[in-house]
Protein backbone atom coordinates (compact mmCIF):
# COMPACT_ATOMS: atom_id res chain seq x y z
CA UNK A 1 0.00 0.00 0.00
CA UNK A 2 1.43 3.30 -1.27
CA UNK A 3 2.29 5.56 1.80
CA UNK A 4 0.56 9.01 2.03
CA UNK A 5 2.38 12.08 1.12
CA UNK A 6 2.23 15.29 2.79
CA UNK A 7 0.75 17.72 0.43
CA UNK A 8 2.54 20.53 1.89
CA UNK A 9 6.65 19.42 1.38
CA UNK A 10 8.84 19.34 4.49
CA UNK A 11 10.26 22.91 5.60
CA UNK A 12 7.51 24.75 3.11
CA UNK A 13 4.53 26.71 4.32
CA UNK A 14 0.89 26.86 2.93
CA UNK A 15 1.96 30.22 0.94
CA UNK A 16 5.49 30.34 -0.88
CA UNK A 17 6.08 33.27 -2.73
CA UNK A 18 7.20 32.44 -6.34
CA UNK A 19 9.09 35.33 -8.19
CA UNK A 20 9.83 36.18 -11.73
CA UNK A 21 12.82 37.79 -12.28
CA UNK A 22 15.00 39.14 -15.66
CA UNK A 23 18.39 37.64 -14.33
CA UNK A 24 17.48 34.77 -12.20
CA UNK A 25 21.01 34.11 -11.49
CA UNK A 26 22.14 37.33 -10.82
CA UNK A 27 19.10 37.56 -8.01
CA UNK A 28 19.79 34.58 -6.19
CA UNK A 29 23.34 35.56 -5.75
CA UNK A 30 21.90 38.95 -4.64
CA UNK A 31 18.95 37.52 -2.66
CA UNK A 32 22.50 35.39 -0.53
CA UNK A 33 24.25 38.69 -0.07
CA UNK A 34 21.68 41.07 0.90
CA UNK A 35 18.89 38.52 2.77
CA UNK A 36 21.44 35.63 3.57
CA UNK A 37 19.55 33.55 1.47
CA UNK A 38 20.53 29.59 1.42
CA UNK A 39 20.12 28.25 -2.24
CA UNK A 40 18.30 24.95 -1.73
CA UNK A 41 18.35 23.58 -5.26
CA UNK A 42 18.40 25.86 -9.45
CA UNK A 43 17.28 23.91 -12.28
CA UNK A 44 18.59 25.54 -15.24
CA UNK A 45 16.24 26.45 -18.62
CA UNK A 46 16.73 25.06 -21.58
CA UNK A 47 19.79 27.23 -22.89
CA UNK A 48 21.65 26.08 -19.95
CA UNK A 49 21.89 29.69 -18.91
CA UNK A 50 18.73 30.65 -17.60
CA UNK A 51 16.74 29.79 -14.59
CA UNK A 52 13.82 27.17 -14.93
CA UNK A 53 13.47 26.81 -11.41
CA UNK A 54 14.55 27.85 -7.70
CA UNK A 55 14.03 27.38 -4.38
CA UNK A 56 15.77 29.35 -1.56
CA UNK A 57 15.20 29.59 2.01
CA UNK A 58 15.06 32.88 3.70
CA UNK A 59 15.20 32.74 7.63
CA UNK A 60 12.10 29.79 8.26
CA UNK A 61 10.64 30.47 4.65
CA UNK A 62 11.36 29.26 1.09
CA UNK A 63 11.44 31.77 -2.14
CA UNK A 64 10.97 30.09 -5.20
CA UNK A 65 12.33 32.12 -8.24
CA UNK A 66 12.95 32.17 -12.21
CA UNK A 67 13.44 34.05 -15.02
CA UNK A 68 11.36 35.55 -16.74
CA UNK A 69 10.16 33.62 -20.30
CA UNK A 70 10.90 35.48 -23.35
CA UNK A 71 7.69 36.04 -25.57
CA UNK A 72 5.79 35.08 -22.28
CA UNK A 73 2.53 37.25 -20.93
CA UNK A 74 2.30 35.12 -17.86
CA UNK A 75 5.87 34.45 -16.90
CA UNK A 76 6.93 38.03 -16.79
CA UNK A 77 9.54 40.42 -14.22
CA UNK A 78 8.90 43.67 -12.78
CA UNK A 79 11.24 45.16 -15.46
CA UNK A 80 9.31 44.38 -18.13
CA UNK A 81 6.23 45.62 -16.40
CA UNK A 82 8.18 48.84 -15.51
CA UNK A 83 7.09 48.06 -11.71
CA UNK A 84 4.93 45.60 -8.99
CA UNK A 85 1.92 45.48 -7.21
CA UNK A 86 3.55 42.89 -4.70
CA UNK A 87 5.42 43.53 -1.67
CA UNK A 88 6.82 40.60 -0.02
CA UNK A 89 7.30 41.14 3.48
CA UNK A 90 10.12 39.89 5.68
CA UNK A 91 10.04 39.54 9.28
CA UNK A 92 13.92 39.49 11.14
CA UNK A 93 15.83 39.81 14.00
CA UNK A 94 16.97 43.23 13.49
CA UNK A 95 15.61 45.72 10.71
CA UNK A 96 18.21 48.31 10.78
CA UNK A 97 21.08 46.12 10.27
CA UNK A 98 19.45 43.67 7.61
CA UNK A 99 18.37 46.98 5.84
CA UNK A 100 22.04 48.28 5.55
CA UNK A 101 23.34 45.46 4.70
CA UNK A 102 20.78 44.86 1.55
CA UNK A 103 22.05 48.38 0.92
CA UNK A 104 25.00 47.32 0.41
CA UNK A 105 24.54 44.75 -1.45
CA UNK A 106 22.34 47.22 -3.88
CA UNK A 107 19.09 47.46 -2.89
CA UNK A 108 17.15 51.17 -2.33
CA UNK A 109 15.92 51.94 0.55
CA UNK A 110 12.00 52.98 -0.41
CA UNK A 111 11.16 53.54 2.99
CA UNK A 112 13.46 54.27 5.95
CA UNK A 113 12.92 51.84 8.89
CA UNK A 114 10.70 53.50 11.19
CA UNK A 115 8.73 52.47 14.33
CA UNK A 116 5.22 51.09 12.91
CA UNK A 117 1.88 52.33 14.67
CA UNK A 118 1.49 48.34 14.41
CA UNK A 119 4.06 47.15 16.88
CA UNK A 120 6.95 46.72 14.32
CA UNK A 121 10.25 48.11 13.30
CA UNK A 122 9.44 48.78 9.57
CA UNK A 123 11.04 49.73 6.29
CA UNK A 124 11.22 49.13 2.81
CA UNK A 125 13.60 48.35 0.08
CA UNK A 126 13.44 47.49 -3.59
CA UNK A 127 15.66 44.81 -4.77
CA UNK A 128 17.94 45.45 -8.36
CA UNK A 129 15.52 43.17 -9.90
CA UNK A 130 12.46 45.73 -9.14
CA UNK A 131 10.75 43.29 -6.42
CA UNK A 132 9.70 45.38 -3.10
CA UNK A 133 10.30 44.12 0.01
CA UNK A 134 8.92 45.08 3.43
CA UNK A 135 11.46 44.35 6.29
CA UNK A 136 10.07 44.13 10.41
CA UNK A 137 10.82 43.20 13.52
CA UNK A 138 7.97 43.06 15.82
CA UNK A 139 8.90 45.27 18.72
CA UNK A 140 5.27 45.23 20.50
CA UNK A 141 2.39 43.23 20.90
CA UNK A 142 -1.34 45.01 20.53
CA UNK A 143 -4.26 43.97 20.26
CA UNK A 144 -6.23 44.73 17.21
CA UNK A 145 -8.28 47.02 19.16
CA UNK A 146 -4.88 49.13 20.21
CA UNK A 147 -3.23 48.67 16.49
CA UNK A 148 -7.02 50.47 15.07
CA UNK A 149 -6.46 52.89 17.31
CA UNK A 150 -3.12 53.61 16.91
CA UNK A 151 -3.98 53.69 13.13
CA UNK A 152 -6.29 56.37 13.05
CA UNK A 153 -4.27 58.54 15.73
CA UNK A 154 -1.40 58.39 12.96
CA UNK A 155 -3.57 59.24 9.86
CA UNK A 156 -4.93 62.09 11.76
CA UNK A 157 -1.06 63.09 12.33
CA UNK A 158 -0.49 63.00 8.55
CA UNK A 159 -3.61 64.80 7.53
CA UNK A 160 -5.91 61.97 6.61
CA UNK A 161 -9.01 60.13 7.53
CA UNK A 162 -9.18 56.92 8.67
CA UNK A 163 -12.51 55.12 8.61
Amino acid sequence: MAQKVNPVPQGFHTLTPHIIVRGAGQAIDFYKKAFGAEEIMRMPGPDGQSVMHAELKIGDSHLMVCDEWPGSDHCVSPAKLKGTAVKLHLYVEDTDAFMQRAEKAGATVTMPAMDAFWGDRYGGLRDPFGHEWGVATHIKDMTPEECTKAGQEWMAQMGGECK
